[in-house]
Order: structure tokens, then C-alpha cells, then sequence
């Protein structure tokens, strides 16, 4: 489990400030990346528009991404609040809901098309949502003389070495709230010793999940280190529309269903597989699968169909039949609704070696969660979580087909399992409270500073 919200960072040995020469070098080095900057910015044109060619940007939003905005800014306090993607987006969605009863502002940026698609669809009062611009000088003074953010607050994970430099040359603060280090990034940045120290000595706050991602950390230079937790553990249930959950209920009716969560390339062909075995030992299966990336759909049910599968595709307005084997939901922002038809669930980017989906959206509506074991990147929500057998570990299409044929042939395992893994989710909530705390206090130290 994260330590309790508000822990302060262990006080181990750190290494010591870098040389003079040392931070010589690595402020040079930080120049030599911002002028790099000014020379590749017309070569992001051709990589935009590669991208959005693949539909991995919105070419209706170009200026965005180069710093351009679409929306006037509003008045008053503003914070802006980068979240990389969906999942991220998904964590930070309590914390703007308390920045926004603080009545302060929220600029929301995300980096991927299917993440702005989702923020579009919970627009709100004093929310504005743009897409990021790219790590370079002139995207980042376009924006930030727009913007004028009094704080700056990006989600776990996220180092822009242009973007913290432009906010530090602008005294606009910059936090990084359920910050996470890992052992492999901070060698890697450890190599460049002097660069790291310029980079993240410019950060006022870090709020980091665990001791070791604060120990990290401040290795690195971050000079204000503090153990707030992870918001993942705050989150709110995920929604759904009433009406749409009520016809699929009528529809799916009394047949047995399991869903395929957030599965990535290379998993839905294994559940397929899984349909095919399990549903001979459950007659009248039914599997909802919920890719990832939606755009990946048409080409799920061309693989799933050419393997003797019946599929129905959501996003082309085909309903679930009697005899529907799998029910493909390629759509945005409906996973609340899915979680809430199936009473056991398997998270993707987990048997593939991507690093795993967050599992607490699952506990939070009473699921019983089955994982791969490819879980790394969320190790701090999986060991608690398989500790206290709220999660299955499986490995294989066979160990997966097993494993849903189990739950769904024993209720009390079933209930069993969600429930230790909604008492978990439950544990680690705290991270909202301390990490708005921090946040307005800084907002503060802006203001009288």
C-alpha cells in the first residue's frame, strides 16, 4: 500500500549536489534542448499531420498542439492540469471537481485524441480542455502568454524539460501530483546527472505515491518532496447512462457475461480463444470486449469474425442477439457502463508486456478483476490488490478461459474477490484531501510571493 497522505520523505542519505562543472554542463545541455527546439518546430507540421493521417491527432485542432489556442482564457485563478491520457485524465478528474468548488479555473490538457473525445463529452463550467502543445520554445510562449496560468500541475509521471523551463523563466509554479519514480527512469536520468538537476530542481512540489518514488525524486534534484499518495484511489465510480445500461440489461438479458477490459493489440485474439472454451462450459456465454483504443475496432471484428466468432460492433449500431458471441463496444467513454453488466472482468495491457490498465474503475462497481502479469506499471495499486486476493493472475488464454468459467460458476468466489478488492480501493483513499491541500497552498505562496 502508498504510506498514509502526508508522509514526509524518509530522510536517507541523497547523493550530494552536483559539481559546479556538473550543473555547467547540464544547464547547457537544457539550452542545447530548448534551441533544439526552435530548429525542429517547423518539422512538427510533417509529423502532425503523419500522425493525423493514422487518426493520432485531431487535424481540426492543429493550432493546439502548437500552442495556439482555440478557447479565450477565463477570468480569474487558473490552474493548468496536464494529464497524458484517458487513465490519467480519469485520476484527475476528483481533483478538478475540488479545484473547480475552490472556484478556481482548470485548463486541461491531454495528448491523445481519444482523451480529448472524452473530455468534450464532460464538459463543465470552468473547464477548458485543450490539447498539449509539443515540448518546443516558441509552442510553449504562444501558450503560456495565452494561458497565464498561476499554477501549473501535471499528472504522475510527466517530464517536459521545455515546458518546465518556460514556466520557471515565468515564476509559474510547477507541481506534479501522484509523481512516480521508477528505479530503471531514475538511472537513466542519473546518467545525465547535470541535465537532471536543471530539469527537476525548477519543480516547486513534488507529491509523490510512495516513499521510494520520493526518495527518487529528490535524488534527482526536486527540491520540496513530499508522500501525498495516488489519486487513482480517489477517483469516483466511473458513469454510465441509465437508459443505455437498462436496454443492454434487456437485451443481454439472463445470459451469462464476462468482460475484456482496456485489451491492446494482440489480446483479443486470446479472447476469442477464451469465448471458444469457456463458452462450452457456460452455455449461453456472452463476452463484451472494451478495447483500448477504439479506432482499433473494425480491424478486432474482421480477426474475430474470420475466426468463427459472431460479433457485434457498438460503434456501427449493431445490438446484442441471442446468438452473439461477442459484443464489441469500439466506443468512447463507456467503460462505467460495461464494468456494470459483467460481474467479472479482465483488465488488459496485462498479457501483453505493456504494463497493465487501472484495475480500481473495476473494484469500485463490484467486479471480480482478473489480470496478466504484466502489470509494472501499477505494481503500487496490483501488490495490495493480489495480497488480499482482489485480483486472479493469469497467463494465458487457457489460465484466462479457466479463471471466468470459475467466477461465473461460483457466486460466492465471485463476490468474495470483488469485495476484497473494493476493500482495498477503499484503504487507500486520502490522496485528494492532501494533495488539494498542497495545491492551494501554493496557489498562496504565488499570490503573496
Amino acid at each position: 500500500m502508498s504510506p498514509p497522505p502526508e508522509t514526509p520523505a524518509p530522510q536517507t542519505p541523497l547523493p550530494s549536489r552536483p559539481s559546479a562543472l556538473s550543473r555547467q554542463i547540464g544547464a547547457a545541455a537544457l539550452a542545447g534542448y530548448r534551441a533544439f527546439g526552435h530548429v525542429a518546430t517547423p518539422g512538427l507540421a510533417l509529423v502532425f499531420r503523419r500522425r493525423a493521417a493514422r487518426g493520432k491527432e485531431d487535424g481540426s485542432r492543429r493550432g493546439e498542439r502548437f500552442g495556439r489556442a482555440s478557447a479565450a482564457r477565463p477570468d480569474g485563478r487558473l490552474v493548468w492540469l496536464h494529464a497524458a491520457s484517458v487513465g490519467e485524465m480519469n485520476a484527475a478528474d476528483a481533483l478538478i471537481d475540488a479545484l473547480r468548488g475552490a472556484d478556481i479555473n482548470v485548463l486541461l490538457t491531454t495528448g491523445t485524441v481519444t482523451s480529448a473525445r472524452i473530455a468534450a463529452a464532460r464538459t463543465r463550467p470552468g473547464v477548458t480542455h485543450q490539447f498539449v502543445p509539443y515540448d518546443t520554445a516558441p509552442n510553449l510562449k504562444r501558450f503560456l502568454a495565452h494561458w497565464r496560468p498561476d499554477l501549473a500541475v501535471t499528472m504522475e509521471s510527466e517530464i517536459w524539460p521545455a515546458t518546465i523551463a518556460a514556466l520557471s523563466q515565468r515564476h509559474i509554479p510547477l507541481a506534479i501530483v501522484s509523481a512516480t519514480m521508477s528505479e530503471r527512469t531514475a538511472r537513466g536520468w542519473a546518467k545525465a546527472r547535470g541535465f537532471a538537476w536543471q530539469v527537476f530542481s525548477r519543480i516547486a512540489l513534488c507529491l509523490a505515491q510512495t516513499c521510494e518514488d520520493a526518495n527518487r525524486l529528490s535524488a534527482l534534484g526536486a527540491p520540496r518532496v513530499a508522500v501525498a499518495g495516488n489519486l487513482k484511489y480517489d477517483s469516483g465510480s466511473l458513469k454510465a447512462d441509465p437508459a443505455a445500461l437498462a436496454e443492454l440489461q434487456r437485451l443481454i438479458g439472463e445470459r451469462p457475461t464476462w468482460l475484456a477490459a482496456s485489451t491492446h493489440e494482440g489480446e483479443e485474439t486470446l479472447v476469442g480463444e477464451v469465448h471458444r472454451t469457456a463458452s462450452l462450459a457456460v452455455p449461453g456465454l456472452l463476452t463484451l470486449l472494451v478495447p483500448r483504443h477504439p479506432d482499433r475496432g473494425d480491424g478486432i471484428a474482421r480477426e474475430l469474425r474470420a475466426a468463427g466468432l459472431t460479433v457485434a460492433q457498438r460503434s456501427r449500431g449493431e445490438t446484442v442477439a441471442p446468438d452473439t458471441d461477442i459484443y464489441l463496444a469500439d466506443t468512447i467513454g463507456e467503460m462505467g457502463l460495461f464494468y456494470r453488466l459483467a460481474p467479472v472482468a479482465f483488465i488488459g495491457k496485462s498479457l501483453v508486456p505493456e504494463g497493465g490498465q487501472n484495475p480500481l474503475e473495476a473494484a469500485r462497481l463490484d467486479t471480480a478483476i482478473l489480470t496478466g502479469p504484466h502489470v509494472f506499471n501499477l505494481e503500487d495499486i496490483y501488490t495490495p490488490l493480489l495480497s488480499a486476493k482482489g485480483a486472479q493472475v493469469v497467463r494465458d488464454a487457457q489460465s484466462l478461459g479457466a479463471a471466468v468459467v470459475a467466477h461465473l460458476n461460483d457466486e460466492a468466489l465471485r463476490e468474495k474477490r470483488a469485495r476484497s478488492a473494493a476493500e482495498v480501493g477503499e484503504a487507500g483513499a486520502g490522496a485528494l484531501a492532501a494533495t488539494l491541500r498542497h495545491l492551494t497552498a501554493l496557489l498562496s505562496e504565488g499570490k503573496t510571493g
